[in-house]
């Protein structure tokens, strides 16, 4: 199975230290959060690899190369301008085959065992399987909900959901009916919902948007400290 981190992101709400370096190669515990990404894709298994660039993607691909010091081997989707998920991960199809594959966002932090993803099998209605986490302080209701069938759904009024961790299992068929060019992932998910046909699983383990200066100084000491970085 291969897997796509997405790293084309310009990084707009981590401004001023997106401002000369790529949002994935802001460090944790002294590492960037790429490597994590890596380090944990080579001990799951992983060797087949897909990172999408665009913003200061050189300093991405100068860094991460072929991959092969993680035990992988990385292929390059280059975006002139960043095409949002959907639309980069459109755009890489054709390095990821026909087979189902893993995509993780490259701005989040996790700690989920991917072998679980790459040893999965997809119910025969699934066109994708999401990994839902706790809500974060920042968004405290989250957006989805999961059925008794393995379905996501959307929250209810009233009732606390889940938020999606930026991790799932997706096939080709999932971006088949959408066309080259710059799109979200929200309207693939919505069709999805309305067709019964995206499932996702509930994680309770240790995860964090990095999304601000903040965010990352605070997973960073916490990170630090646990592992004496």
């Amino acid at each position: 199975m291969k897997a796509m981190i997405l790293a084309a992101g310009v990084g707009e709400r981590m401004r001023p230290l997106t401002d000369h370096s790529p949002k994935p190669l802001l460090r944790v515990a002294g590492v960037p959060l790429i490597e994590h990404h890596l380090r944990h894709l080579a001990r799951a298994g992983f060797h087949q690899l897909v990172v999408n660039v665009s913003y200061l993607g050189e300093q991405l691909e100068a860094y991460c190369g072929d991959g092969s010091r993680w035990g992988l081997h990385i292929d390059y989707s280059r975006e002139q301008q960043p095409l949002e998920t959907a639309g980069g991960i459109q755009q890489a199809l054709p390095l990821l085959g026909d087979a189902p594959f893993v995509v993780l966002n490259g701005d989040v932090w996790i700690d989920y065992p991917l072998k679980r993803l790459r040893h999965a099998e997809l119910q025969h209605w699934e066109a994708a399987r999401l990994v839902m986490v706790d809500n974060p302080p920042q968004h405290p209701l989250g957006d989805f909900a999961l059925d008794d069938t393995g379905r996501l759904r959307y929250r209810q009024e009233g009732c606390v959901g889940y938020t999606y961790a930026g991790l799932g299992l997706f096939t080709p068929r999932f971006f088949a009916e959408i066309g080259a060019g710059k799109l979200a992932l929200r309207p693939l998910l919505d069709a999805a919902i309305g067709a019964g046909n995206l499932g996702a699983e509930y994680y309770s383990g240790d995860w964090e948007d990095v999304g601000t200066p903040e965010r990352l100084a605070a997973l960073d000491a916490r990170v630090s400290a646990q592992t004496g970085a």
